[in-house]
């Protein structure tokens, strides 16, 4: 399949050497291991686990209550893995918590016991409460299953504190409680950062940041595998209640070592028990009639999943003979697997892959499945070993933290700082606005009073906008509240917003992102409005929420999409746009019937995107990082003008004294800077690398990422980046606008690109150099058959230090000083010659 023989034995070679190294990996060892028996007395040991303690000794309780014992046992609980553990339990009937002082950060799996049983005037069965730490909503209006069986919850949390405090909130007149706790750590690469996204195909970023809870963790093909045959403690279920068996299958068992490769899975990815056995297609022809090996799960509808496939061929007498396709809900997510490519040509190595699903079935079911490869010459063929299904933004509602005696409160440390801050601010700005009143007076003479509103002083706000919280129990997130009077106009009722969009009526939807559905509306007074109404369920969405009110509140720039107000009522969380009539750049660029746009207009649109970039980067104090410039993100009003929208990923810029601000990645996948993605170190270089990728779109009009393309297309920026070095960009440009652009402009433009994706940021130009260079690309296109004059500027590189600034100032001032004009609202053609007078800078 297209691999040669001596490719192979070399493969082959290499795997060898890779597997050799394997086995020299030592077994992980966690550096955080709390087994606590909640509610006892006294310590009980579990096989294979080791000793849970009782949890007053073992941890931190506050505000406890009473300590309980089951006095008999049904045979459920006998029979199950861990019956010891459910003879207690501990209740609360007021917000508690345990408090475990962490040894080390990052990945750990946290497990909840429950068993609901009666005691005294208890029923735990039908208790209800919440369970969060600091940062994440684990349980929400939860209550114990009626089947008299224990339940085990296990979170996978990316833990980034040297404490983790579980929080029990009882909900109503009820109660709270748990029989058993584990917090252990373990190895952070269990959890890589990327995976392929299901429909549509792409790369998936920032999966080691977020927090999991797993719902399915399947042994298929072999028996239950318990948490003391694992090496992470963990459990594995059968697949035969969940196999639709649609086709005739063969289950394998395999008594030989297992080689481990590095680079591969390791133990602490699945232990050998699951690894050694698997499921197989048992037909082995074309000629017979064969349907996809299917199972099929009950989950949570329209949440988003990490499903992760076990394979290992311990099935194949020989490599490079096994092909076979993946799905993903009933959605092809790989096909032609050969598994030998992926392990160098040797068999029996465990290896898994794992793919992000973004939503699904709303029905609440989802289905994998292995079927035969349609590559000619090949058997119907397929296996499948072990299956993971974790479930993504788990967390609903606000947090609810009951510290421990003696440690601040973060959050409140936060605010009284904020507070005493934001006191000391006003008093400053006080003294200052009475010292320079006195001088005044004392320079003018006194004229005759005049009747003046009266003013007083707001609370300080941020941008605008504070944050309140409610601090109450039933609170399901923070609520925004409006800091001055002028502020409350930003706030929107939700009711207005029904009808503005017809009731959220699907026909309205303009398109749909991570943050929710965009719909068209109109308002009572005629205008036009773009509603973006936030998923409920997305915790990350109330992040982007904040973000986006915070800082649009505060910018007001031709080229950056106004903000028009916001709605959080009835636990909604809706933003209101200006409409952009012609929607965005990229659906201008490829994927539509719309018609091409001019090699000057789509220039220009540039220029207005990198003069709203430019603002954002030098406007302020301190600059402000997008963080997900993409063409997508670029959107044009009536007139072709382009605005910059979606700030919900935005981070502050660093302080004068540092490079950058450390943060965890984000952004989109074949946009993100190589240098922030490696080093997480975030600089406004990085929003100039992604702009780089939008010129590429604009000049080639494909995706920035296709994977039905040869290997080395697929990604734009590194395909196209070697035309331009060889000085060949001309023969990827968009051949519905290849012959109406100059030489000298082209050649410009591809200097530029180059400029902005190079491999460093110190070697990338400022969106400020940008924006000059695409003003002179686009002074160049229409200088006409003699381009001496202009060519003659071609050595210069930064823009004079008082144009540098250009764009950065708010629209609207007063002062009509030259200092205080408004660049922004100057043509590309006013901006340029600006640019260029340099009599009198």
């Amino acid at each position: 399949m297209g691999t040669t023989s001596e490719q192979k034995i070399a493969l082959l070679l290499l795997g060898t050497i890779w597997v050799l190294l394997g086995t020299c990996n030592a077994e992980f060892t966690p550096a955080d291991n709390y087994l606590i028996n909640c509610g006892s007395t006294v310590d009980v040991h579990v096989p294979g686990q080791g000793f849970f303690r009782a949890d007053n000794s073992g941890s931190t309780i506050l505000k406890s209550d009473h300590n309980v014992a089951a006095n008999t046992l049904p045979d459920a609980v006998i029979s199950s893995d861990n019956p010891v553990l459910y003879q207690t339990a501990r209740i609360f009937s007021v917000p508690s918590s345990y408090s475990f002082n962490m040894k080390s950060r990052g990945r750990h799996f946290v497990r909840l016991h429950f068993f609901g049983f009666r005691y005294q005037s208890y029923d735990l069965a039908v208790a209800k409460f919440k369970v969060s730490t600091q940062d994440v909503v684990l349980l929400d209006n939860f209550t114990p299953p009626s089947n008299s069986s224990p339940l085990v919850r296990e979170y996978s949390l990316n833990i980034t504190e040297d404490k983790l405090i579980l929080t029990f909130v009882p909900l109503g007149n009820s109660t709270s409680f748990i029989n058993a706790i584990e917090v252990i750590s373990v190895p952070d690469d269990l959890i890589r950062d990327s995976a392929q996204t299901v429909n549509p195909s792409g790369q998936y970023l920032g999966l080691t940041t977020q927090s999991f809870q797993t719902f399915y963790r399947i042994n298929v093909g072999g028996r239950e595998v318990t948490a003391a045959n694992d090496t992470l403690s963990r459990s594995w279920d059968t697949d035969q209640n969940f196999f639709l068996n649609s086709t005739t299958t063969e289950l394998f068992a395999y008594q030989a070592k297992l080689n481990y490769q590095k680079g591969a899975a390791t133990k602490e990815d699945a232990p050998d028990s699951v690894y050694n056995t698997a499921r197989r297609f048992a037909v082995q022809n074309r000629t017979s009639l064969v349907s996809n090996m299917t199972w099929q799960f009950d989950v949570d509808g329209s949440s988003s999943y990490l499903i992760r496939f076990h394979f290992c061929d311990i099935v194949s007498k020989a490599a490079y003979s096994l092909y076979f396709d993946i799905y993903v809900d009933g959605r092809l997510a790989l096909e032609n697997v050969d598994l030998s490519e992926r392990v160098l040509g040797t068999l029996a190595v465990p290896y898994y892959m794992e793919f992000v699903l973004k939503s699904s079935d709303p029905s609440g079911k989802l289905s994998v499945g292995i079927g035969p490869s349609s590559l000619n010459n090949v058997a119907p063929d397929g296996i499948l070993n072990g299956l993971e299904i974790m479930k993504m933004d788990i967390s609903t509602g606000t947090v609810y933290v009951v510290w421990p005696p003696g440690t601040p409160n973060r959050k409140l440390a936060i605010i009284l700082g904020t507070v005493l801050g934001g006191v000391g601010a006003v008093s400053i700005a006080i003294i200052l606005c009475f010292v320079l009143r006195r001088k005044k007076k004392e320079k003018k003479p006194r004229r005759a009073p005049t009747s003046r509103p009266s003013s007083s002083w707001s609370p300080l706000t941020l941008n605008g906008l504070s944050f309140l919280s409610t601090g109450t129990r039933t609170t399901s997130r923070t609520t925004l509240t409006s800091g001055t009077n002028s502020d409350a106009s930003y706030r929107i009722p939700f009711a207005l917003l029904q009808v503005a969009t017809k009731h959220f009526d699907e026909q309205m939807v303009v398109g749909v992102g991570g943050f929710g559905k965009v719909y068209k509306a109109v308002l009572q007074d005629s205008t036009k409005v773009a509603v973006k109404r936030g998923n409920q369920k997305s915790h990350q969405g109330l992040r982007e929420f904040r973000t986006e009110i915070e800082l649009l509140s505060g910018l007001r720039h031709r080229h950056l999409v106004s903000l028009i107000g916001y709605c959080d009522e009835q636990n909604e969380m809706i933003l209101v746009y200006e409409y952009m009539e012609k929607g965005t750049l990229k659906s201008h660029l490829y994927g539509s019937d719309m018609p091409p746009l001019s090699w000057k207009k789509r220039v220009e649109i540039c220029i207005g995107a990198a003069r709203g970039l430019h603002y954002l980067h030098t406007g302020f104090a301190k600059s402000i990082i997008h963080r997900d410039v993409k063409s997508a993100n670029i959107l044009l009003d009536e007139n072709l003008m382009a605005k910059v929208s979606d700030f919900g990923l935005s981070k502050t810029g660093p302080e004068l004294d540092q490079t950058h601000v450390s943060t965890a990645v984000k952004g989109s996948f074949g946009y993100l800077d190589p240098e922030y993605y490696r080093r997480q170190k975030l600089t406004d270089k990085s929003d100039v690398y992604s702009f780089g990728v939008v010129l590429l779109e604009v000049i080639c009009a494909r995706p920035v990422i296709d994977p039905t393309l040869p290997r080395d297309m697929i990604n734009l920026a590194e395909w196209a980046i070697k035309w331009q070095k060889r000085g060949e960009l001309g023969q990827i440009v968009d051949q519905r606008i290849a012959g109406t652009i100059r030489p000298e402009s082209l050649r410009k433009y591809g200097e530029t690109v180059e400029k902005c994706l190079a491999d460093y940021g110190v070697d990338r130009p400022t969106m400020g150099d940008v924006l000059w260079n695409l003003e002179f690309v686009l002074q160049l296109q229409e200088a006409g058959p003699d381009v001496s004059n202009v060519d003659s500027m071609n050595q210069i590189s930064e823009l004079p230090p008082d144009t540098r600034r250009m764009g950065s100032l708010e629209i609207g001032t007063a002062d009509e000083s030259p200092t205080n004009m408004d660049y922004s609202q100057m043509s590309t053609n006013d901006a340029f010659s600006q640019l260029m007078n340099t009599e009198g800078r």
